[in-house]
């Protein structure tokens, strides 16, 4: 079955990011929305597309539960098939269980020269409470330039937890203060809202991208 995309952002754009959902909000959420708008915005194309078991919700009565992260890697390097070419470098990424499942296909794809690079948007680096089941192994061997962003009040990994992972040196961190899973910082706290540190995100994305594939 052929991957349905949303697209936003320019179509000549320089850059294109294939955006996956995190483990409970779909494609079109009001936060996957937001997110690529702020890339468009940017003059980053986004085409955002789900996993099936999210895709099914939509129709199937009941409520499929998230299904392991393994097994969607399959779906994701199959969006990847489907998108076919792009104007500009191909970046993979999603918004935490999205962003981890890219990842974790990420060397592939970037070995056999079919991406330029990864984004992560609140990596879950570990269950909230459960700093011990770290979600890092593949991490520490990355090959494939990567960009995570992700908020100091984030309960999947805090700045100083992942200081301490070792991670391989081809992956920067952006850290987003007083951010939480969600990137959204307290407006009373940074004077910034959800709009504005997406804002942020999407400049720092472009950057780095510019920097990767020149």
């Amino acid at each position: 079955m052929a991957t349905s995309f949303l697209f936003d952002g320019p179509t000549d754009a320089r850059v294109t990011l294939l955006l996956a959902h995190g483990a409970g909000a779909a494609m079109d959420s009001p936060s996957m929305t937001a997110t690529a708008a702020a890339f468009a915005k940017a003059g980053i194309q986004v085409a955002r597309f789900e996993f099936g078991y999210m895709a099914s919700r939509r129709t199937e009565a009941g409520r499929k539960p998230p299904p392991r992260a393994e097994s969607v890697m399959p779906e994701f390097i199959a969006a990847v098939d489907d998108l076919g070419p792009t104007p500009g470098p191909l970046l993979i990424g999603g918004k935490s269980m999205g962003g981890r499942v890219a990842s974790m296909v990420a060397d592939s794809l970037y070995d056999a020269g079919r991406i330029a690079g990864l984004v992560c948007l609140g990596y879950p680096f570990h269950p909230p409470e459960k700093p011990t089941q770290l979600r890092t192994k593949h991490l520490i061997g990355l090959k494939t330039p990567a960009l995570i962003c992700h908020g100091t009040r984030d309960e999947f990994g805090s700045p100083e937890e992942i200081a301490g992972y070792g991670l391989s040196p081809a992956i920067e961190l952006f850290i987003l203060e007083d951010g939480d899973h969600d990137l959204k910082p307290r407006k009373s706290v940074t004077g910034l809202n959800q709009a504005g540190a997406l804002e942020l995100i999407a400049g720092k994305v472009l950057d780095w991208s510019g920097r990767i594939a020149p």
